[in-house]
């Protein structure tokens, strides 16, 4: 952990694990590496504590319309508040080192798909309740399912196979059935990165109205105390959670925060005890060499790609797209943002992720030449490119500005914070954007879909032959086969140019004193970051 790097060969194992999962049981860490300087010891989670949890105001921090699944438009950025409250039907976890990643039960006791891979069922375990004392039954998954299928949140799943009629069933009192048109064997992996995943009483649902999205009421591990939108969320522990010992903390509180720096003076001032999805590589360098935080790289999922908005000009063209490709120096940007710490990309998986192939034939990489020739062919190339307002995010727009400008493209460089970015999506007026692409499962979070698909809002691209792909893909349950429809797909999408990618990209966590799996141990990334086991969280004394 110390040593970052450290969970390159545990990646290696991810690749190989299964596309469909069996029955998972919840998972708990029964120990957890304590750093000393580059030594780890292991120590017995203890009960009780407060601990504080800074995030950052440009993305994981900004909770700006509440807590709700159903409203919560940034829930995908979201996952360590969300799961926090509502624990999550299921859950990626790892062993200690991030090895033999895998999808199991937390509120769910055990899941398994039926008719072919077109039905996922979902057995509760019996005796939970919601922290308001009402039960957690079928009915009450069945409930929040379809209220969240609605949701704007670009976490809620309508993009899958849904039949015409009723998309989730109640088989018996503790067992729900997910139907789909097709078979969709990943939604196993794919369903702990939606919100399908947070259940909210349905008590304090009906009741509270607009109120549940300031102080949402769920069966997690924490139940709210207060609740300042983008700000600070205080929660104490859940004395109606299904598992008498946990959590070990009395309470967690989540402070958003807009400087880096500031927040990594707080750890070491004692005034915080962790800093989640950290960006700066200067701070990185810093943290490390401060013996008393524990520094975690979380295994990339999500490599930076620049979306090209294929229908409008002027990458509607190819030539110009193309263009964009060759002026793009991503090994120049690995050594100089990311200081040799991630590889190249050239498709949407990364290492950390399911069905990772480094390279792909036939890219198109930096040759500057080539890139002033196709600028004078086309006359001219003046491009606005926009990003999410981040450390890391602005050092790599810069870099592309220049690498650009260089072949003769002018270009005009913009950014947003979250909610802003997400606009700007959906009114579609938008040329080129530096985002991310990846999930631990291509179908997951901000995955192929969410950029590739034809019918993706937060898409750039319209390809009926590279929807098709997805759909087989998504069908398999076949790893291997789909193993090969990603790799055909990340080939399509080098032929045509639709976007040019740069590395993979993961969250760096620090932690001063607090333990939690995703936090002090690897675990794979739904989105940007992993998803905290917080019900196993525990301070040091």
């Amino acid at each position: 952990m110390r040593e970052i790097n450290r969970y390159w060969a545990a990646c290696a194992v991810a690749a190989l694990v299964m596309t469909v999962a069996g029955c998972g049981n919840s998972t708990s860490v029964a120990s957890t590496p304590v750093e000393k300087g580059s030594r780890a010891t292991l120590a017995t989670p203890r009960r009780g504590g407060e601990a504080t949890v800074l995030l950052g105001s440009d993305f994981i921090g900004a909770w700006p319309s509440g807590l709700d699944p159903a409203t919560n438009i940034t829930g995908g950025a979201n996952l360590s508040l969300m799961n926090a409250i509502f624990g999550g039907l299921m859950q990626i976890v790892a062993d200690e080192d991030g090895s033999h990643p895998r999808v199991v039960g937390v509120l769910a006791e055990s899941f398994d798909m039926a008719d072919g891979g077109r039905t996922l069922r979902i057995h509760l375990r019996q005796a939970v309740t919601f922290s308001d004392g009402t039960p957690f039954d079928a009915e009450a998954v069945r409930f929040n399912m379809e209220r969240n299928l609605a949701s704007p949140c670009s976490c809620s799943p309508k993009t899958w196979p849904w039949p015409q009629g009723d998309p989730v069933s109640v088989v018996d009192a503790h067992t729900v059935a997910l139907h789909f048109s097709r078979p969709n064997p990943a939604a196993i992996n794919v369903l702990p990165s939606t919100n399908l995943n947070w259940i909210g009483s349905p008590k304090a649902i009906r009741e509270m109205g607009d109120r549940f999205r300031i102080s949402p009421v769920g069966a997690g591990p924490f139940r709210v105390v207060s609740n300042q939108l983008s700000t600070r969320l205080v929660l104490e522990r859940n004395p109606k959670y299904w598992q008498p010992d946990r959590p070990y903390l009395d309470r967690l509180v989540f402070q958003s925060i807009g400087n880096e720096q500031a927040g990594i003076q707080a750890l070491l001032a004692g005034d915080a005890q962790a800093y989640e999805a950290l960006t700066s590589v200067l701070l990185i360098e810093q943290a490390l060499a401060r013996k008393e935080l524990t520094v975690t790289q979380e295994p990339p999922t999500s490599p930076y790609l620049v979306q090209l908005n294929t229908q409008a000009s002027p990458f509607n063209d190819q030539r110009a797209r193309e263009a964009i490709y060759y002026a793009t120096n991503s090994e120049a940007i690995r050594q100089g943002v990311f200081k040799n710490r991630r590889p190249v990309s050239q498709s949407f998986t990364g290492p950390g992720g399911l069905f990772y192939h480094a390279q792909v034939p036939g890219y198109r990489t930096y040759d500057l030449e080539k890139a002033r020739a196709l600028v004078k062919e086309l006359g001219k190339l003046e491009i606005t490119i926009g990003t999410l307002r981040t450390n890391v995010a602005e050092q790599v727009i810069t870099a592309l500005q220049t690498d650009w400008q260089r072949a003769g493209i002018k270009v005009k460089i913009e950014t947003y914070d979250l909610g802003g970015l997400i606009d700007h999506f959906q009114k579609g007026n938008w040329q080129a954007l530096l985002q991310t692409a990846g999930a631990y499962d291509p179908e997951a979070g901000a995955g192929i879909r969410f950029r590739f698909a034809s019918n993706g809002t937060f898409s750039g691209v319209r390809d009926p032959q590279l929807d098709a792909i997805f759909d087989s893909a998504a069908s398999t349950v076949d790893p291997q086969e789909r193993d090969r429809l990603y790799a055909q797909a990340a080939r399509l999408i080098s032929d045509k140019a639709y976007a040019p990618f740069i590395v993979p990209y993961s969250a760096i966590q620090l932690s001063r004193g607090l333990h939690a799996p995703g936090l002090t141990t690897p675990l794979p990334a739904n989105l940007l970051t992993s998803a905290i086991l917080w019900q196993d969280a525990w301070m040091s004394r």
